[in-house]
């Protein structure tokens, strides 16, 4: 009896030991301790935006909001955005990183507003055709159903 006692307390330090080991990191969780650099990362941050002005340069500004056109520019910028910002111990995306990639956006995207749809019910005789045709589809397949039902003898 009193064995099974001290396997419980060898199993409750145990325990204990294995979970102090998980929380300290051990178990492969890096712990980061770095403050963010604010001024370092909003130093470097303009480097990545003079960057993507470069290469977008080479896209013809009426193709701006295609994105398939720079979508790889693009991806090289948002990389050196977050690159930076870890360089720096900040985490990505941060308000200043967003405050930075917004106004590259607005340098380079404010035309690109979507242009909302206006729908328009169609005119009234493509609307009725619409309307009319599955409701005499229907009457059709109603009548052929029932029609059917009482001709059994020749099915």
């Amino acid at each position: 009896m009193e064995a099974q006692g001290s396997h419980r307390r060898q199993l409750s330090v145990l325990l204990l030991w294995v979970n102090g080991l998980m929380t300290l990191g051990f178990a492969g969780a890096r712990q980061r301790t770095d403050l963010c650099n604010e001024s370092l990362m909003l130093e470097k941050l303009p480097a990545c935006g003079k960057s993507f002005e470069e290469m977008m340069k080479k896209v013809d500004s009426k193709k701006w909001c295609n994105l398939t056109e720079f979508i790889m520019y693009y991806d090289n910028f948002t990389q050196c955005t977050e690159r930076e910002a870890n360089n720096a111990s900040c985490f990505w995306p941060n308000p200043l990183a967003e405050g930075f990639i917004t106004g590259i956006h607005k340098q380079f995207f404010s035309n690109c507003t979507s242009e909302k749809v206006h729908w328009e019910d169609p005119p009234d005789e493509i609307l009725i055709t619409l309307i009319l045709i599955p409701v005499m589809l229907t009457c059709a397949m109603i009548t052929l159903v029932v029609w059917c039902s009482k001709r059994s003898d020749i099915l």
